[in-house]
């Protein structure tokens, strides 16, 4: 078994999160996007998904983040109607953004979930799984990147 694995989250705490607005944390999730990996990312092909609504939520942790694209990357929304919502795991979210686990096994194994429109969804994994992860890597500060890295490793262990 890989070094990479999470306690359960506490129910009761996901029901509280799930209640709470939505904004915030896509807003921290949305910032944080366009501070690291946006660099990366910014020539790929984004112009079919402007203006679409994307949900990723959290299944057990209760947490949902909604966003859109613009040129500039990701802009946080509020809760609403997504055009496509992306549902699985805190750990595999996790997994999948560290290159450990590959979105399709997820998604076949149906721990992703892709739902509204799946031809969207399938085109930002495509797009998304073209990119290098060291090519991501070096978008991060020194420091953060290092870091990214080393857990990545320990990961793979």
């Amino acid at each position: 078994m890989d070094t990479i694995t999470m306690i359960a989250f506490p129910s009761s705490l996901a029901a509280l999160i799930s209640r709470l607005p939505a904004y915030p944390p896509s807003l921290t999730f949305a910032t944080a996007f366009n501070l690291t990996v946006w660099k990366s990312l910014q020539d790929l092909e984004w112009e079919a998904l402007q203006d679409r609504r994307f949900c990723v939520a959290v299944r057990d942790t209760g947490i949902k983040l909604w966003f859109s694209m613009a040129t500039s990357g990701l802009k946080a929304e509020t809760a609403g109607q997504a055009d496509v919502t992306f549902t699985a795991t805190l750990l595999d979210f996790t997994r999948l953004a560290l290159r450990l686990e590959d979105p399709d096994t997820l998604f076949f194994n149906r721990r992703l979930l892709i739902e509204g429109d799946t031809d969207l969804g399938l085109r930002v994994k495509n797009m998304l799984d073209g990119v290098e992860f060291e090519t991501l890597l070096e978008s991060f500060p020194s420091v953060l990147g290092r870091l990214v890295n080393q857990v990545r490793k320990q990961g793979m262990a």
